[in-house]
């Protein structure tokens, strides 16, 4: 038996596998090998075991704990009364410099975890001593693919195996004691610009991923695959394909009746499952959220209207072989990216006096939902943030009654919810305690024009919005504006009421998932910088603690010998840091990832943080005229916002501020920008769009645009709106310690 072999076993004993104690002799080690053969194997879990973890406080066996999704804990160790008590009882720092927004799983004493760019981390749960890695080796130009950062929500456990969906569309099962691969497989054609972000589910001995991509120009669905083996089980396809060939089944004949035009099928259509999904063994019955259109714009998607089956739809089907059962259509003609992926929980509810299997969803559209789970008939939706692209969802028909207003084909509209959503991927919890559902809220409106001058571009984001309406003012009293019109916060609702209990407002927008407890708890990350606790009654906080990085995963708890923790990846990243053009919050300074798990009494200390806040360097002279700089601008949305923030005001999440590059950079700018120089970084080239004089108005527009910043900063703006503006100017150059 090798040491590393002992350490596991030690650790699914229950032991503490970094012990400090002298190193057994040959006899002890003959004893504990014998032992050891009768323990049960690394990551040994089944139907019967997930099915029965809602009273399994010891681990958390699958990314929403249980199959109903309800991140809620029966424990109560930690509680409202004792929370101010909680130390740090390890941490692990990452060393990544992209998003963390997975969920991990421990499964007796192991903690199983995944991180950017797809890689996989075992741990001992009680100590954080790193068992194994693994890293499937993305090739890094496919994260231009990547809409959203190369993120990565976490695995899942079978049988002695750990599986993790790669950016580059794989699904690798790994044998869960030594992280060594057993079977890969990939789940995508590789001519389509696929990415595989979400975790895995497993049912029934099947594994179950979707993929993403839309925005880039794929079609969607989702794939089972053998546990065992990797052999592909079954495909359902969530959008019609190619209306010159037979549809692949019947709910597909039906999709393709609510689909106009034929260029929707060269794009492809969208309607990618990249995220959340929910199981019900009694009913036997996956549920699957769908994503937005390709391209987002209906007008052009779908000349003519109709619904565009199943984007942004609730679909049930039979995890034995696929086959479709129902479905509910959230935003019918999905025109604004108001994905249906979000965390889908199922709960039995009283409702009217009968209780009543329910599925719930606050999806990006910004209604909260209860459907009846059995047959998907519509029950109840409310707006639980800002709604202005329909004015209410009709109580007999379920459908929402669109505002005319909303309607961007002939002039640009300023439309809530953004993009974003009111609420995105990061998971909501359900307390049957308090009755109430907790929801990490987003707050933020969205210019939409059309995009007259849409042409399908291969590997291109392609969502026929015009994105230079989204160009930042350069008019300072409405940036300061614009700026304090993002909020965050979280709100606990009554889905039986169908209204919010109670509020509690964050300082930023983009705010990390939740748990909730049976001690009155409930826990959140902070785009702050800061991990706290809140009462689950009325959201008093009761604890927090800074952690110097942004969190946007959700929180776990697990037991080790009756001993209760708390733990969170964090880790600053995802969309919103990426694109928004929103400054980081000034306690959001680490630009990489920690792993974090608290106990009551917990005595290890929190990395210490060394910041220096750097200005904006003087960039280069550049010999350009205003008509070259607004072309850059041009090019510099198109292409380039995504990634670097709208406006080249990026707000972090590892991807490079361009206001702060070097000398050197400037000087190999046409190197990075057309020949690929940093590719193996994560930056793609450019020159299959781009041109030398483009690459020229593209450096000029950014020169420009730090010019500009460096004078908005001096000015009595920065003055007089510090929490604002501070880190806008600013880039923290950090060094955290061991």
């Amino acid at each position: 038996m090798s040491f590393r072999m002992f350490a596991i076993a030690l650790v699914l004993l229950g032991f503490a596998a970094c012990s400090k104690e002298p190193a057994p002799d040959a006899a002890a080690a003959a004893a504990t090998d014998t032992a050891a053969a009768s323990t049960p194997a690394a990551a040994n879990v089944n139907a019967a075991r997930i099915i029965g973890a809602a009273g399994d406080t010891a681990n958390w066996l699958t990314t929403g704990r249980t199959y109903d999704e309800q991140r809620y804990s029966p424990e109560d160790q930690i509680n409202a009364s004792n929370v101010k008590d909680l130390g740090l009882a390890w941490s692990w720092e990452t060393r990544t410099r992209r998003g963390l927004e997975a969920t991990p799983l421990v499964i007796d004493g192991v903690m199983y975890t995944s991180g950017a760019w797809s890689v996989v981390w075992a741990h001992n749960a009680r100590t954080g001593e790193l068992l194994w890695s693994f890293d499937p080796q993305v090739p890094r130009d496919w994260g231009k693919y990547a809409c959203c950062d190369v993120v990565n929500r976490g695995v899942a456990a079978w049988e002695g195996k750990i599986f993790v969906g790669t950016i580059d569309g794989r699904l690798i099962a790994l044998d869960a004691a030594t992280g060594k691969p057993v079977w890969d497989v990939l789940t995508i054609d590789k001519d389509r610009p696929y990415t595989i972000t979400g975790a895995p589910r497993v049912v029934k001995g099947k594994v179950i991923i979707g993929n993403g991509g839309a925005e880039y120009g794929v079609r969607g669905y989702i794939t089972a695959y053998d546990a065992t083996t990797g052999n592909q089980a079954w495909r359902f396809y969530t959008v019609p394909g190619d209306p010159g060939q037979d549809p692949e089944n019947k709910a597909l004949e039906m999709a393709a009746g609510t689909w106009r035009g034929t260029d929707w099928w060269t794009v492809g259509g969208g309607g990618t499952v990249w995220d959340s999904m929910a199981y019900d063994p009694e009913l036997n019955l996956l549920y699957i959220g769908v994503g937005n259109g390709s391209p987002w714009n209906r007008y052009i998607r779908s000349p003519g209207g109709g619904d565009n089956l199943f984007l942004s739809s609730i679909v049930a089907v039979n995890p034995d072989d696929g086959s479709y059962v129902w479905h509910y259509q959230t935003t019918p003609g999905d025109s604004w990216d108001y994905t249906a992926v979000q965390h889908m929980i199922l709960a039995d509810l009283e409702i009217n006096g009968a209780t009543r299997k329910v599925i719930m969803q606050a999806p990006k559209n910004g209604f909260f939902y209860v459907l009846d789970r059995t047959n998907g008939q519509f029950i109840s939706a409310e707006a639980y943030v800002p709604v202005t692209w329909a004015t209410h969802v009709d109580p007999e028909s379920g459908r929402p009654v669109e505002n005319p207003e909303a309607h961007y084909a002939n002039e640009t509209k300023k439309i809530r919810p953004a993009p974003y959503g009111g609420h995105n991927w990061h998971p909501m919890t359900f307390n049957p305690n308090t009755g109430l559902v907790y929801i990490p809220v987003l707050d933020l409106p969205f210019k939409y024009g059309q995009d007259n001058a849409f042409k399908y571009r291969p590997g291109e984001w392609n969502t026929g919005v015009d994105f230079l309406e989204t160009i930042p003012s350069k008019d300072p009293d409405t940036m300061i504006n614009d700026l304090k019109d993002v909020k965050g916060y979280l709100a606990a609702w009554d889905p039986v009421a169908q209204k919010e209990v109670w509020r509690v407002q964050h300082a930023m927008s983009w705010n990390g998932g939740l748990l909730s407890t049976a001690g009155n708890l409930v826990f959140q990350g902070r785009a702050d910088g800061k991990f706290a606790a809140y009462t689950a009654d009325k959201g008093e906080l009761v604890w927090e603690v800074p952690v110097d990085v942004g969190i946007v995963a959700a929180p776990i708890t697990y037991t080790i010998d009756g001993e209760q923790y708390i733990a969170v990846v964090a880790g600053w990243g995802g969309a919103y840091a990426l694109a928004s053009g929103v400054p980081r919050h000034k306690g959001n300074v680490l630009e990489e990832g920690r792993i974090l798990v608290f106990k009551l009494g917990g005595k290890a200390e929190m990395p210490k943080t060394d910041v220096v806040f750097l200005d904006i360097p003087k960039p280069p002279e550049m010999d350009s005229t205003p008509e070259q700089v607004a072309h850059g601008e041009a090019l510099f949305h198109t292409f380039c916002s995504v990634c670097h923030g709208g406006g080249a005001l990026s707000s972090g999440g590892g991807v490079p501020d361009l206001k702060f590059m070097s000398p050197e950079t400037h000087a190999t700018f046409d190197g990075i920008v057309l020949g690929g120089a940093r590719a193996a970084k994560g930056m793609p080239k450019f020159d299959h769009v781009l041109s030398a004089d483009d690459a020229k108005d593209l450096h000029a527009f950014l020169v420009t645009a730090a010019n500009n910043t460096i004078a908005f900063c001096q000015s009595e703006y920065r003055k007089n709106y510090p929490e604002l503006l501070d880190t806008a100017c600013t880039r923290s150059s950090v060094k955290a310690s061991e």
